[in-house]
C-alpha cells in the first residue's frame, strides 16, 4: 500500500497525495478514481470546496 502525503503548500492549498478517498460531510465520495493527487482549499476562498480553485493567489493568502 502506497503512503499517503499531506502537503501544506506555502500560501497555497494542501497538496494530498497517494491512495485516498474524500468523502463529504453528508458521506458522499467526492474524489475520482484513478486520480492520485488532489489540491484542498486552505483559504477558505474557493468556490470548489473542498477542491482549490487558485482564490489563494487572488486574495493573497499567507501561510504561517
Amino acid at each position: 500500500m502506497e503512503t499517503t502525503r499531506i502537503l501544506c503548500l506555502k500560501n497555497g492549498p494542501y497538496e494530498m497525495t497517494g491512495d485516498l478517498s474524500i468523502v463529504d460531510a453528508n458521506g458522499k465520495t467526492v474524489s475520482s478514481e484513478g486520480i492520485r493527487t488532489y489540491h484542498l482549499c486552505r483559504c477558505g476562498g474557493s468556490q470548489k470546496k473542498p477542491f482549490c480553485d487558485g482564490t489563494h493567489s487572488r486574495i493573497h493568502f499567507q501561510s504561517e
